[in-house]
C-alpha cells in the first residue's frame, strides 16, 4: 500500500446499501493478498448477496436488505 501524508480516505455507508469507499487504500483477501481495484471508489457488497464480492452489484435492492 502507498503511504500519502494528507491523503484523505472516506468511508460512507449508503443506506439499506454498500460501503463506498473512496481514496488510497488497498483492499486485501483472507489470505492477504491484494484485490486489484477497477476503479476510484468501491462499493463494498454489506448485504452477503453479491455475485461479485466483496463488490457489490446491485442485488441488495432485490434481496429487500436494510441496514441502520
Amino acid at each position: 500500500m502507498s503511504e500519502h501524508r494528507g491523503a484523505s480516505v472516506t468511508i460512507t455507508a449508503c443506506p439499506d446499501g454498500p460501503l463506498l469507499v473512496r481514496g488510497d487504500v488497498e483492499l486485501l483477501d483472507d489470505a492477504g493478498n491484494p484485490i486489484p481495484r477497477n476503479r476510484r471508489t468501491m462499493a463494498l457488497c454489506r448485504c452477503g448477496v453479491s455475485a461479485i464480492k466483496p463488490f457489490c452489484d446491485g442485488t441488495h435492492k432485490l434481496s429487500g436488505f436494510r441496514a441502520d
